[in-house]
């Protein structure tokens, strides 16, 4: 067995690499989703698992998000609690150490090429646990998101895969999670895509949806089939009900403007001690705990209840301004909370609010109010997240209702609008990471440099040689034929130079000794005889080709030599790069 094992990780694991370096290793993507989602979805029934058990058997009743049958004294002290014990446990922490989120996964995929700590995913487990389970307003979609990422991201590491191959697992895991919190994989996939990546790849769908299919079978074994929310049949009555939608959209699009412009102003206080923030935003849960309990936890009970139209117009009204208050403080002042759920939660409570209005202005033609909170969940999640078409998958997938499409596509697009040109708000994600200083790269030039590893254009003909050859040596290496020579120096590999220029060097030395028989110098020095030798900088083997151009910029080399750690302190070259390789390579994929 041991033998068996060592000639898969010596012979077929390094093929497996290698052909993962290109643009174009779709069967060997498609394994890795497969495996993402399968991974990635066992994670997110462990964590939901977490959050269930405890408080099915904490709170009253048999619900695990029947916060509101708690005392007051109860309600208020829980999540003040539950802030100071996450205020102190990240306090603890370094400062890198504390990011978690969607957020930090699009850092980690934009400055580290998708490199992802276990260590954050334990932070982000117990953290995501602890807030949800003391009733801050959260979600958990966010944190299972970055478990996702996290266990896929580490696999990819574990297998030591090109940079490329890593950051798609990484959006492998974003839409296995989605799918298995939801029960909703083709959002997954296009949450995936539209949000976290920023861009389409036919190479990237396929392993993406093998990630988000085989999550959702995972969580369907224990969970079954059904949606995350109880849907009814719905419907839109009239064609005359189309005016309102519109006019819901504006509403929800001020309304989500509104969230993302807290979230920025409470943002601003990251340079105060985590300490205090995580205890201002428990702090601040306090009334809305006792006095509007539904704000507390995840919510979807409240959902729920709103799509079958169980509530009334200043209760669904008042739940759901309150939920957008606190839960852009809270986020915004580093609470470690996701934002779907949230989001879903006041675009439901908002569009049925809505939806009680419209029944009352035109009686006869208006559609129920589960109609209404349905559309509004898909207008706030596509105005919040700026992804619209993630939103209509999500709305369609919850509702297994085709006939929600066209009202759907309509109060989507249009609240997007109204938060984006109205009111000038980006994505809640980059609007986040520009409050931290950070930006996120998504020019088609740098997404194409992304997808390809140093690995896919590099040329192996190469021969690595020490400075000083004598005559003899140096025939000898060129019998090999390489096209290039990398010169070894005291402390490494310090110069390429083309083969052809040692062979004219040689072939002139013998013409001269042919013509003039005196003493020639016994050994040839690789670094003082005429050759267009160039300065030589390293590169793993993993980088991809946007990593090389930018060891380019940082260390003005001249060419890069391709290396890859196989042993302690040995360091294997496997071949070169030089800019023109990047800029052709590129040229060539674009024509």
């Amino acid at each position: 067995m041991r033998r068996i094992w060592h000639q898969i990780t010596e012979n077929l694991i390094p093929v497996f690499r290698g052909r993962l370096s290109g643009v174009d290793a779709l069967p060997q993507l498609a394994v890795l989703g497969l495996l993402s989602g399968l991974i990635t979805g066992g994670v997110i029934l462990v964590f939901r698992l977490a959050i269930e058990w405890p408080l099915e058997h904490f709170l009253p009743g048999s619900s695990s998000e029947s916060f509101e049958e708690l005392s007051l004294i109860t309600r208020g002290l829980l999540p003040l609690a539950g802030a100071l014990t996450l205020g102190l446990m990240l306090h603890r922490l370094g400062t890198h150490n504390r990011k978690v989120g969607i957020v930090h996964v699009m850092e980690r995929l934009n400055y580290h090429q998708g490199y992802i700590t276990f260590r954050s995913a334990i932070v982000q487990f117990v953290s995501g646990v602890v807030t949800v389970v003391t009733g801050q307003s959260a979600g958990r979609e966010g944190p299972a998101v970055h478990l996702g990422a996290t266990f896929s991201s580490l696999m990819g590491q574990w297998m030591r895969l090109p940079n490329n191959s890593i950051r798609t697992l990484v959006a492998c895991g974003c839409a296995a999670a989605i799918s298995a919190s939801f029960n909703t994989p083709i959002s997954g996939v296009i949450f995936a895509m539209e949000v976290v990546m920023m861009e389409y790849t036919i190479a990237g769908f396929t392993p993406i949806i093998l990630a988000a299919v085989s999550a959702a079978v995972v969580t369907q074994a224990v969970y079954g089939s059904e949606p995350a929310f109880n849907v009814p049949a719905l419907t839109m009555n009239s064609l005359l009900e189309i005016p309102w939608v519109l006019a819901i959209a504006v509403i929800i699009g001020i309304a989500a403007a509104l969230f993302i412009q807290l979230v920025d102003i409470m943002g601003r206080q990251l340079h105060r001690p985590v300490l205090l923030r995580i205890g201002t935003a428990g702090l601040l849960m306090v009334p809305f705990a006792i006095l509007i309990p539904e704000t507390m936890g995840i919510g979807y009970d409240t959902v729920n209840e709103t799509i079958n139209g169980q509530l009334g117009f200043w209760l669904l009204l008042g739940v759901g301004v309150s939920k957008l208050v606190i839960t852009s403080l809270s986020i915004g002042l580093g609470m470690p909370s996701g934002v779907i759920g949230p989001t879903l939660f006041m675009g439901a409570t908002l569009g049925g609010a809505m939806g009680l209005v419209g029944a009352q202005i035109i009686p006869e033609h208006a559609s129920s109010v589960g109609f209404y909170a349905m559309l509004g969940m898909g207008a706030m999640m596509g105005a919040v997240l700026q992804a619209p078409l993630a939103a209509l998958m999500a709305l369609m997938e919850l509702t297994r209702n085709p006939n929600i499409i066209l009202p759907g596509m309509l109060i989507i697009t249009t609240s997007s609008l109204v938060t984006s040109e109205a009111f000038g708000k980006k994505s809640l994600f980059l609007t986040i990471l520009k409050s931290q200083g950070l930006s996120y790269q998504s020019s088609p030039v740098i997404q194409a440099l992304r997808r390809v590893s140093v690995g896919a254009i590099m040329d192996r003909s190469i021969l690595r040689t020490e400075r000083h050859l004598s005559a003899d040596e140096a025939r000898k290496i060129l019998k090999s034929e390489p096209k290039w020579l990398i010169v070894e120096g005291s402390n490494g590999p310090t110069a390429l130079m083309p083969a052809v220029d040692l062979a004219r060097h040689i072939e002139d030395t013998d013409e001269r000794a042919a013509e003039e028989p005196t003493a020639l110098p016994d050994t040839i020095d690789l670094m003082d005889i005429p050759a267009n030798r160039r300065d030589i900088a390293p590169v793993q083997y993993q980088a991809t080709l946007e990593e090389a151009l930018n060891e380019f910029d940082s260390t003005d080399a001249e060419a890069l030599y391709v290396q890859r750690h196989v042993a302690p302190m040995i360091q294997r070259v496997y071949g070169v790069v030089l800019k023109s390789d990047i800029e052709s390579y590129y040229q060539y994929r674009r024509s």
